[in-house]
Order: structure tokens, then C-alpha cells, then sequence
């Protein structure tokens, strides 16, 4: 995955609300390590649980994936 752009989308929107990985990953029903790899980068959700992710955010799915985002452009996301 280049430039890990759906993993930095999750961690901003968790932040915006000003949620742990800890609380969004009891939402998600798994391990926080699990959250983190994917605000990391080193392993991607699936379809469903961006769905879960989008419902517990109240965005769109194209909004977690990037497009029309505010992580739409690296230097528009904290790191």
C-alpha cells in the first residue's frame, strides 16, 4: 500500500473525535495492536470493517479512502 493514506484517514478521524485506538478498537470488536497496524500501515482493513469505521465516524467510505479528505495530501495530515 503506497503512501498509507487510508491509515492516516482512520487515525485522523479517531482523533477529530478525540478517540483512543483503545475505544475505537472495543467499537471494532479487536485488539487495539490490530488498529494501530492499520493507522501504521503495516496491514489494511477490509471492506467490512471500513463500513464499521465509516458508520462509527459518520463519513462516507470515500472519505476514509482518501478522497476529499483532509489526509487527501500529505501535508495536509498530521503524522
Amino acid at each position: 500500500m503506497t503512501d498509507n493514506i487510508i491509515g492516516r484517514n482512520i487515525k485522523s478521524l479517531r482523533g477529530q473525535r478525540n478517540m483512543t485506538q483503545e475505544q475505537l478498537a472495543q467499537k471494532m470488536y479487536m485488539k487495539r495492536q490490530t488498529l494501530s497496524n492499520y493507522e501504521v500501515g503495516k496491514r489494511m482493513p477490509d471492506i467490512f470493517e471500513l463500513w464499521a469505521m465509516a458508520d462509527i465516524f459518520e463519513v462516507s467510505l470515500d472519505e476514509i479512502a482518501g478522497r476529499g479528505t483532509p489526509c487527501a495530501k500529505k501535508r495536509d495530515c498530521k503524522r
